[in-house]
C-alpha cells in the first residue's frame, strides 16, 4: 500500500484539482444556487458515487496494464503527464462556461440520479484517471491495484469535501456567484495553471 508521504502528496495534489470549477463543480452550484442547499448536496453524492464508478475502472485497468508490461505502465505514467499539459494550455485558451441558474427545480433523488449520470458517462473522467494515478502508484511497494483503489478513494473523500463545501458557498451566496467575475477567473486561469504545474511534475517523477 501506499506510504503516508504518497497519501500526503496525493491528498494535496487531489484537493489542488478539486478546487478548480470543473463541470461538476459547475452542476453543484448550479443546483445549489437553483434549488437550495440539500438539492446540492444529493447532488454531490450523485458525482462521487459516479466518480468512484471511474475508479473502480481505472484500478482494473492500470492493473492490466501492468500485468501486460511495465514500460507499457511507464508509457501511460508520461502520456498522462502530456495530457495534464494538454488540459492547461487548452484551459487557458477557453472561455469557462457560465453559471445558469434559471432550470426547473427537482428533487433530492433526481439531483443524485443526475449528477451520478453526469460523471459516470463522462470519458473525461476515465481519461483523467487513467492519466493521474500512475505518477502516484509506486510498483515496488505492494499490488498497484490496491494503490490505485486507496489512492482513488481517496481522491473521492477529498470530492466530498471540496463539493459539499462548493454547495454550501453556492447555496449561501447565490447573487455573487451569478453576477461575479472571480468564479470564471479561476475556471480559466488558475485551472489551467495547476494542470500544466501538476502535468511538469509527473514528466519529471522517477519512472520505475
Amino acid at each position: 500500500m501506499p506510504d503516508v508521504n504518497s497519501f500526503i502528496s496525493f491528498a494535496i495534489a487531489s484537493f489542488a484539482l478539486l478546487v478548480i470549477p470543473g463541470p461538476a463543480v459547475l452542476y453543484i452550484i448550479n443546483r445549489s444556487v437553483s434549488d437550495g442547499r440539500t438539492i446540492g448536496y444529493s447532488g454531490v453524492a450523485g458525482i462521487e458515487l459516479g466518480t468512484f464508478m471511474h475508479v473502480l475502472a481505472a484500478t482494473a485497468g492500470l492493473s492490466a496494464i501492468l500485468a501486460a508490461s511495465p514500460s507499457a505502465f511507464n508509457a501511460v505514467k508520461y502520456s498522462g503527464a502530456a495530457y495534464l499539459v494538454f488540459i492547461g494550455f487548452r484551459t487557458l485558451t477557453r472561455k469557462p462556461a457560465t453559471i445558469d441558474s434559471s432550470t426547473k427545480s427537482m428533487t433530492k433523488m433526481q439531483a443524485f440520479r443526475q449528477g451520478f449520470v453526469i460523471n459516470t458517462l463522462n470519458p473525461k473522467v476515465a481519461l483523467f484517471f487513467l492519466s493521474f494515478l500512475p505518477q502516484f502508484i509506486d510498483q515496488n511497494k505492494g499490488s498497484n491495484a490496491v494503490q490505485a483503489l486507496m489512492l482513488g478513494t481517496l481522491f473521492v473523500i477529498c470530492g466530498f469535501i471540496t463539493d459539499g463545501l462548493y454547495a454550501l458557498t453556492a447555496s449561501s451566496l447565490r447573487e455573487i456567484l451569478v453576477k461575479g467575475k472571480t468564479l470564471p477567473f479561476v475556471q480559466r486561469y488558475i485551472a489551467g495553471v495547476v494542470f500544466i504545474g501538476l502535468g511538469l511534475v509527473a514528466s519529471l517523477a522517477k519512472v520505475s
